[in-house]
């Protein structure tokens, strides 16, 4: 059996993103791990373009006994169904772990074995405490409070009492001798499938993450994540209005994702997209106007500069407002 894989579970909404993201493995998966990439019944031929040596497409019916058919813990049976499938892929018998990987995420550089597996054998255990995403401001009310009460309830559940908060949000290696532990010594006593787990708290990373702490299945040989990503439009436009390169990011991480869920409405978007392009999706036309009146008012009447001195009478507004350091504040997060 194989000892490392890539999981990607997708569908036909996400096609534009997982060619971005297929692209990119066959750039820089330089051990050529196998892939597996999960869709729908339907979606079957659109992605089977992509099938080859490395690359399996495979259908979403092969864990149709695990599926749900409406919403649960408030999101809609396709959100559930990927979450599903990630947990219960090691089922099929196809690999020893498996790294999971979302239609969003882009890999920047090489990568191989040695980024994800600590032994032979044992992959890492990538976890953080996310107290960066803790202090912003906007992800805390938005979204910090309420995952954090979730996630209390998977610790409640398995009856962990370690060191707390210690999970990630995504992109992790599964072992498989995890899960099957989760499965017959958690799920099965409580004649529960992954989707009743997944109704108390809608979060798989940290299922397996809080079950592997409270067991200790494998070793845990922990890492931070080496998967960049921005979880809100404001920590996407700070990246690329300080200028950090695809370059400056590789050095500590394998990948980035810039998270569709709030960039989706403006296409697949990268920390390659044009900063005049980011600021036209995310600040609305007030908050760019009212930044350029505040421009227009520093330079003429504070600095003291003739008019024909400032830019932004000439200079399309957008770029001019990339020299601007408070227009972040002005973003509307995600």
């Amino acid at each position: 059996m194989t000892e490392l894989a890539i999981l990607v579970k997708s569908y036909s909404g996400d096609f534009e993103y997982a060619q971005r993201l297929i692209a990119s493995i066959n750039a820089h998966n330089v051990d050529s791990l196998p892939v597996y990439v999960v869709v729908p019944e339907v979606d079957f031929p659109q992605f089977n373009q992509h099938n080859s040596d490395q690359i399996r497409i495979l259908s979403e019916n092969l864990f149709a006994a695990h599926l749900v058919h409406q919403d649960t813990a408030g999101f809609s049976p396709g959100y559930i169904n990927q979450e599903i499938v990630k947990l219960a892929f090691w089922e099929l018998g196809l690999c020893d772990n498996y790294l999971c990987v979302d239609s969003d995420a882009e890999f920047i550089r090489d990568f191989g074995r040695a980024d994800f597996m600590a032994l032979p054998g044992v992959p890492f255990t990538f976890l953080t405490e996310d107290r960066e995403l803790q202090a912003e401001p906007g992800y805390f009310v938005d979204t910090w409070q309420s995952r954090m009460k979730s996630l209390e309830k998977i610790k409640t559940e398995i009856g962990y009492q370690g060191r707390w908060l210690l999970t990630v949000h995504g992109h992790a290696v599964f072992s498989a001798r995890v899960l099957q532990s989760f499965v017959t010594d958690f799920l099965q006593p409580r004649d529960w499938d992954y989707k009743d787990a997944l109704a108390i708290s809608p979060y798989e990373p940290t299922w397996y993450n809080t079950w592997l702490l409270h067991t200790g299945v494998i070793d845990i040989i922990s890492r931070e994540p080496i998967v960049k990503t921005f979880h809100n439009s404001t920590q996407h436009l700070d990246y690329v209005l300080r200028e950090v390169a695809t370059q400056d990011i590789s050095r500590g991480y394998v990948a980035v994702v810039v998270n569709s869920n709030y960039s989706r409405g403006d296409g697949v978007l990268s920390l390659t997209t044009s900063p005049t392009q980011l600021l036209a999706s995310y600040v609305g036309f007030g908050d760019l106007f009212r930044a350029l009146g505040r421009r227009f008012t520093r330079r003429v009447f504070v600095e003291k500069r003739p008019l024909r001195a400032v830019k932004a009478t000439r200079v399309w507004f957008g770029a001019q407002l990339l020299k601007v350091p408070f227009v972040r504040n002005y973003v509307d997060v995600g």
